[in-house]
Formats: structure tokens, sequence, C-alpha cells
């Protein structure tokens, strides 16, 4: 594997963490927001909303560090991977493909999530 190609490797998984420390960010925001939503007179369906945004959160919000954790330790394998072979095997190429898959599959979630709580705060205030 070219320098170039292991330069990107970690780049990527660089830019994914970056991006799921803002999504963390982001979450955390709402949850804030759902708090503000619980003041407000809200119908016994509103709070089943607020209940199940809660939990989504929370859910989500281990996701983004589970996610992440897997992300670092795959960075320490390709890093060990260089210092002893100069070059990246085959299987940490595959894991890599793997977890972009998975950061792509949290990415949408976390936009279809914040899309519906969205709705629902505009709904609700």
């Amino acid at each position: 594997m070219v320098q170039s190609d292991i330069a990107q490797l970690s780049g990527e998984c660089t830019e994914w963490r970056e991006n799921l420390r803002n999504q963390r960010e982001e979450l955390n925001q709402c949850k804030r927001r759902l708090q503000e939503t619980v003041t407000h007179t809200l119908s016994k369906e509103d709070f089943t909303e607020v209940e199940h945004y809660h939990n989504q959160f929370h859910i989500q919000l281990i996701n983004i560090h589970d996610i992440k954790q897997a992300i670092k330790q795959h960075e320490r394998r390709v890093n060990f991977e260089l210092s002893k072979n100069d070059a990246v095997s085959e299987e940490t190429l595959a894991i890599h493909e793997i977890l972009f898959g998975q950061f792509q599959q949290m990415e949408n979630t976390l936009e279809e999530l914040r899309r519906e709580f969205d709705d629902f705060s505009v709904r609700t205030q």
C-alpha cells in the first residue's frame, strides 16, 4: 500500500471521529430542547413522543460512543501494522470499509432522528 493511501485511512478516521463529536454535540442540544419542550402544555401523545425522543437520544449517544471507540481501535491497529510491516493487511482494509458503512448508517439515522425531532419541536411550541 502506498503512503498516500495510508495517510488517507488515517485522515478518514480523524474525519469520522470529528464528525461524530459534532453529532454528539447536536444530540445534546436536541436533549436540551426536549427538556424545554416539557415545560409547555402537552397532550398524552406528545408526552409519549417526548419519552421516545429521550430514549432515542440516549441510545444514539451510546451508538456514537461505540463507533468512535471502534474507529480509535481501528486507527491503533493501522498504526501497529504500519510499524511492523510498512503496510496494512487486507483484513484491516476490510474493517475500514465496514466502519465506513457503519459511520454512514449512523449519519443517516441521526439525520432522520433530528428531522423528526425538529418537526415535533415545531408542532409542540
